[in-house]
């Protein structure tokens, strides 16, 4: 049975929408594709090199966020940079389309390099975490690895976000090595990636409908769940105000708040499968990418 935080809709951050992209503040939108949400930072009407878009979504997704640029931003604005949460092919399908128009700096955690730089592919999904669709259908999944290295450049160690003045990076890694998440204390505003998600991505209706609920990241393509619990709760720490996550809609407030704090608590019992390739262990990497997958169960 899938576990979750439920919440109720009352903690959205936007208006509900099926296309086109959903403001949260004044400079801060998404927009879904298909199963995976890409982050547009910047003032509507901005130009080429005042804004940023966060990951870059599913293969095929380039002309869907040309689209929203040309509508939320001027037609043609190349972004100032694209920083990637993590590189799994849901959030970088289409970053060699954009960026072979754009030739925009890649930013991402250095722990990603080697599935941005064509040296490693991620270690194989685990499909038995889960009776859902997309669990099952995960070995289908793209693993990488992508080649953007004529673009890619690490994110700043002082923890600057290059273009989002105000903003830091955060290494919350356990779906991938070097997953980051991105925080604004001044509106208390996080940009989560897949540090947990606000809606069962096992499920295919969950994902069709986008109900409301706060999960751990897709276990599916989980690696390390030690880490991952972690994330979360140094996530919870922060007491987010908005939270923007890869799979779901954007939610805030105080009940997305008290919901991201019982996942932290109860994070072994909601978030992680009952069994797993990588629940009993977690596979290792370092810079150079994989070193170590467990054995098939």
């Amino acid at each position: 049975m899938e576990k979750q935080v439920p919440i109720d809709s009352s903690a959205r951050a936007d208006i509900a929408k099926e296309d086109g992209v959903h403001e949260v503040t004044p400079d801060l939108g998404y927009q879904r594709h298909m199963i995976v949400n890409v982050v547009y930072f910047g003032r509507p009407g901005a130009d080429t090199g005042e804004w940023v878009l966060i990951d870059a979504g599913l293969p095929g997704s380039a002309t869907g966020i040309e689209g929203a640029v040309g509508e939320r931003f001027r037609r043609g604005a190349a972004p100032a940079a694209i920083i990637l949460t993590h590189g799994h092919s849901d959030h970088v399908g289409s970053l060699l389309s954009l960026n072979e128009h754009w030739g925009v700096p890649v930013y991402a955690h250095r722990l990603e390099f080697p599935y941005l730089d064509g040296r490693s592919s991620y270690p194989p999904p685990d499909p038995g975490v889960s009776d859902g669709m997309l669990a099952k259908t995960s070995p289908m999944l793209g693993r990488g690895p992508i080649d953007a290295s004529q673009w890619l450049h690490a994110l700043p160690e002082d923890g600057s976000v290059p273009g989002m003045d105000g903003w830091k990076w955060i290494h919350t890694p356990g779906h991938t090595p070097g997953h980051v998440s991105l925080w604004r204390e001044s509106d208390r505003a996080i940009i989560a990636g897949d540090a947990f998600i606000t809606t069962s991505q096992e499920s295919a209706y969950a994902v069709m409908t986008q109900r409301e609920e706060l999960h751990g990241p897709p276990q599916y393509f989980t690696t390390d769940w030690p880490a991952a619990k972690r994330s979360v709760e140094i996530l919870a720490g922060l007491e987010p105000e908005l939270a923007v996550t890869g799979h779901g809609r954007a939610l805030r407030g105080p009940k997305m708040r008290e919901a991201l704090k019982t996942l932290a608590r109860d994070f072994d019992r909601v978030a992680v499968p009952a069994d797993g390739r990588y629940v009993r262990e977690p596979a290792r990497a370092d810079e150079n990418g994989v070193r170590y997958v467990p054995p098939e169960l």
